[in-house]
């Protein structure tokens, strides 16, 4: 009796904040299509006037270069700091922690001179390495946490079997980890294409290189009282992350909550 009204409970929580995360959402959607008119004319002002095409272009280019190598790179280091021992292997993990709590806005100013230094203000790979570097901060404490659970007799199993490391990585327990690294995959890729303050910083002079968060943003400087454009801009830079979400949810939802290995 008690566990069905706590059900009830949980349900009953869960509804309300769900209700309240997607009513603006519904207002989004209502004043984009003018319902109920339905009149779809301001998307087409919005694709033409504010240019996201081009947008959209940029922002898919650096979201997929950011997380493929961020990726690859924390799958690597995860699993060296995850299975093997050495010495300093703590120290380095706790390194990896602290980059998770430093804030973009500490560090964004000195990174552009130094990018500018570089020649890479104004580049695809001024605005991808930063967020590579901040993306592999999380990639290697996700995936360490995930190696750490793996059953050591796998791991012997592989050794014994005449696996090496490597083999051991990319045959055996990264087809197993596909919900965790898909997991980590759309949080790495969702935080890449909303990224507004280093594109803002770094692309401050090319127009032809702005991602779509950026390019929203001049949008609605030049559309403030369009508000039904404005709406159909959001909702033309949102799609591309909400689709990623609904054709990887199951596995996001497997890797949040019971993780890759079945002991």
């Amino acid at each position: 009796m008690i566990a069905r009204r706590e059900q009830v409970v949980n349900y009953a929580v869960l509804t309300l904040f769900a209700v309240i995360a997607v009513f603006p959402m519904v207002g989004v959607v209502v004043r984009a299509l003018q319902l109920p008119d339905l009149d779809l004319s301001a998307f087409a002002t919005a694709w033409r006037d504010g240019r996201f095409a081009v947008y959209l272009r940029n922002s898919v280019i650096v979201t997929v270069v950011t997380a493929a190598a961020a990726t690859v790179l924390s799958i690597m280091a995860g699993f060296a700091l995850g299975t093997m021992r050495f010495r300093g292997a703590d120290a380095l993990a706790l390194l990896f922690v602290a980059g998770l709590t430093i804030p973009t806005e500490a560090i964004v100013v000195p990174l552009y001179f130094d990018l500018r230094s570089l020649h890479l203000d104004n580049t695809y790979a001024g605005v991808i390495l930063p967020q590579v570097a901040m993306s592999v901060a999380f990639g290697t404490f996700w995936m360490r946490a995930y190696f750490r659970s793996v059953p050591p007799s796998l791991l012997e199993a592989a050794r014994m079997d005449g696996a090496g490391s490597w083999t051991t990585l990319w045959r055996v327990l990264v087809p197993m980890g596909r919900p965790a690294i898909l997991t980590m995959i759309l949080l790495i890729s969702m935080w890449t294409w909303n990224e507004f303050l280093l594109p803002l910083v770094i692309l401050n002079s090319e127009e032809g290189l702005r991602t779509a968060p950026l390019g929203l943003s001049f949008f609605q400087g030049a559309h403030k009282t369009d508000y039904a454009a404005l709406m159909a801009g959001a909702l033309i830079i949102a799609a591309p992350v909400v689709l990623l979400y609904v054709f990887l949810q199951r596995h996001f939802i497997a890797g949040m909550l019971s993780g890759a290995v079945k002991e």
